[in-house]
């Protein structure tokens, strides 16, 4: 704690006032009966494929509303809103699915899948999507989360894994205070062991689950699993992704890059079509140059920033996620990035895979025990520790800033982690107990409708509308650019593109 509050008073405040945050954000098009949207992305959104802030994520029904980078928290959450009330404008009748669980999906084959024109590298991403559905089934991709990218000015890339192997360590912390995902349709499990247990006649749920989504039913990968990739440094982080990138996969060599009709089923064969197939709590991220691989753009500029990966969507706010969230992911942040951090190990790899399915599907059960350092510990002991240690930071924060939110954000965790029914996961369940004959559906269906309601009941300014029509109809005009000025056949530009050339600096 001395180290810890020796290294934040070290910190200029122009660092700490040089923090910025941006948030992208999945949602799966709805319609009123909250079925599956089988519309093709609006073109009222324009262009998937070039647009800054509006494009899809696996599905073609499945929207992604990506913020700029942002020093004040406000803004960040100001503009994530506006791309909604835009959004809702363009769609209709349609609406946006606040759970990260879907709803009821149509059969796994006729979940459409992302589309991004006909230039080569809009053909491409839909052939990595369909590789996904080949490997993974089309139902887990459906499931929808926030990332919350975050930076601050002057650290370097040892700065950056010291606090990704910190997260990784406490990150339970945040799939208990903000998990949101302790129920699932009972289709979504059709034909799968699962282990879950009834809440009325369509959903099923573990009575002390946080996030589902983070567990076994959600972004897990059995091929993934024997990834034991180390966050020692970028050099072993960077090896051991080509390694997945590189080399061939038997059961995805069985699939084959193309069917008896040329048809693309994957874009390789390799363990990892590409980078972002990799699952994990966090990423080390940069921007990258058009045409660039993230590996190759870390290898040779370093992080830039890292993305966090496990926050569910909250059903209960308009827009998913609110200030005293993104300000405790902040304080967490800046925990994980002054605390002492140790290099990983296998064995503290494997204990912390273990630990984060426990409280994926336990995580408020009274009197649950994790691994830390090869002994057991309550987690609300361990929970607690970190609460206090982000005592002085949060106070930090809010004396920069002025005012207490920084402050009140902690207070608000501390008192959810004494009260566990003040959590999201909780309260989800409350809400489909009180009427279990509707369950999950019928909860997240009634949230959604009250939650497009709200967003279009204040007017979207004339300015702010104009600009993101400018931006939709920029993208499409982009888009065409893009297609007009490809030369080369796909598969020669696939063949390029995965070159193992293009992983190194």
């Amino acid at each position: 704690m001395t180290r810890l509050i020796d290294r934040l008073s070290a910190l200029p405040p122009e660092r700490l006032q040089g923090i910025r945050r941006g948030i992208e954000k999945e949602s799966l098009r709805t319609r009123p009966s909250g079925q599956l949207a089988m519309t093709p992305h609006p073109q009222a959104l324009g262009s998937a494929l070039t647009h800054p802030h509006i494009t899809t994520d696996f599905s073609e029904s499945q929207v992604e509303l990506v913020t700029g980078a942002h020093t004040r928290v406000q803004d960040c959450l100001d503009e994530l809103t506006q791309i909604h009330q835009f959004v809702y404008r363009a769609i209709g009748d349609e609406q946006l699915w606040v759970s990260s669980m879907p709803g009821a999906l149509p059969p796994d084959d006729q979940i459409p899948i992302g589309q991004y024109g006909t230039s080569n590298v809009g053909r491409a991403k839909s052939v990595y999507r369909k590789g996904l559905s080949h490997r993974y089934g089309r139902r887990m991709q459906t499931i929808s989360g926030i990332h919350y990218n975050w930076s601050m000015p002057g650290l370097s890339n040892d700065d950056y894994f010291g606090l990704i192997r910190n997260f990784r360590r406490q990150s339970f912390l945040l799939l208990v205070l903000f998990g949101a995902s302790p129920a699932v349709t009972s289709c979504f499990v059709h034909g799968q062991a699962h282990g879950l247990q009834p809440l009325g006649d369509q959903t099923l749920y573990l009575p002390y689950a946080t996030s589902l989504r983070m567990g076994r039913l959600g972004y897990q990968s059995d091929a993934q699993s024997s990834l034991a990739v180390s966050y020692n440094g970028l050099k072993g982080y960077a090896a051991s992704l080509q390694d997945a990138l590189t080399r061939a996969y038997p059961p995805y060599e069985a699939i084959g890059i193309q069917d008896e009709q040329g048809a693309y089923k994957q874009l390789s064969t390799s363990l990892l079509q590409i980078e972002n197939e990799f699952y994990s709590t966090i990423r080390p991220k940069r921007v990258i140059h058009t045409g660039e691989r993230p590996l190759h753009a870390l290898r040779e500029r370093g992080v830039e920033y890292v993305e966090v990966r496990c926050m569910d969507l909250n059903p209960f706010l308009p827009v998913g996620i609110d200030e005293s969230t993104v300000r405790f992911l902040d304080v967490f942040l800046l925990h994980c990035l002054l605390s002492d951090s140790p290099l990983d190990t296998p064995q503290e790899i494997a204990a912390l895979a273990r630990n984060q399915q426990a409280v994926a599907t336990r995580g408020r059960e009274p009197g649950l025990r994790l691994e830390r350092g090869g002994q057991q510990i309550l987690l609300t002991d361990w929970a607690q520790e970190v609460l206090d240690e982000c005592a002085p930071i949060a106070q930090a924060l809010d004396a920069l800033h002025g005012g207490e939110a920084y402050c009140q954000a902690l207070q608000s965790a501390a008192a959810a982690l004494k009260d566990p029914s003040l959590l999201p996961s909780a309260r989800v369940v409350a809400a489909m107990q009180q009427d279990p004959a509707k369950g999950h559906v019928g909860f997240a269906q009634t949230r959604s409708v009250q939650t497009r309601e709200a967003l279009l009941a204040p007017e979207l300014s004339a300015d702010v509308q104009a600009r993101l029509d400018q931006q939709a109809q920029d993208s499409i005009a982009d888009q065409a650019h893009i297609e007009a000025a490809d030369t080369l056949p796909f598969e020669a530009f696939r063949q390029d593109y995965m070159s193992a050339d293009h992983l190194v600096v």
